[in-house]
């Protein structure tokens, strides 16, 4: 079981699963063809450990356009999420599927780092870092990322191993430009998850830094806003 990590400047964080050959979202053809279906084509290839049995999400005609807006009920606090379908599609897909079907319900933000880099992680049903939905999805990157305070993140094993485990970062943070930024968090949903960072970590991540969040930090469920 292999895990991965986001380099911080003293540290690393962030674990996850192993990873998979790289592979492309590649778009549909052009509109101008009569046969071409709308949006583009997502690659789901099976990998990592499979912490709950999910349906891939849809690869072909995945929307492109416009956002998606999504409420995370967590510990009973609603923090809205708008997801960026025109800069990170498929990532987008996945994280509409895997809501959907609620794969995130229930589970815990098994990780906060709250030194160097300002990060509450979550999406592992395990709560160990290291498990996933059992496939993994390229990275949609254009270099230029920058981990503001309210981005909403993926957390990755390296190149093209993103899975269901995400991170929101609360205050800015110096990360590389190495992981999926694919929607941001509003204003009271922010505030939510700087209450929970108020409260600590338990430092049970050691040397890789952070830990479990001391306050209570639960996903109920994602739902469409």
């Amino acid at each position: 079981m292999n895990k991965a990590w986001i380099i911080t400047a003293t540290t690393v964080a962030f674990a996850l699963t192993g990873c998979v050959a790289p592979i492309t979202a590649t778009p549909q053809p052009s509109a101008s063809s009569a046969a071409a279906a709308p949006g583009v084509s997502c690659q789901y290839a099976a990998g990592g450990d499979a912490a709950g049995k999910v349906k891939l999400p849809p690869t072909s005609g995945v929307a492109n356009t416009g956002s998606v807006d999504l409420t995370m009920t967590l510990s009973g606090s609603a923090v809205g999420l708008t997801l960026d379908r025109v800069r990170t599609p498929c990532t987008t897909n996945s994280f509409v599927s895997l809501a959907a079907q609620g794969y995130f319900n229930g589970t815990s933000c098994h990780r906060l780092v709250d030194s160097g880099i300002f990060v509450l992680q979550c999406g592992d049903p395990t709560g160990t870092g290291s498990g996933g939905p059992g496939y993994q999805f390229p990275d949609e990157l254009t270099g230029d990322e920058t981990y503001g305070a309210g981005t909403l993140a993926m957390a990755n094993a390296g190149p093209n191993t993103n899975g269901s485990q995400f991170f929101i970062v609360y205050a800015d943070s110096s990360l590389p430009p190495s992981y999926t930024v694919f929607g941001k968090v509003d204003a009271a949903g922010l505030k939510v998850v700087e209450k929970i960072a108020k409260a600590g970590q338990d430092n049970s991540f050691g040397s890789a830094g952070g830990g479990k969040p001391k306050a209570p930090a639960v996903i109920e469920a994602i739902t469409p806003r």
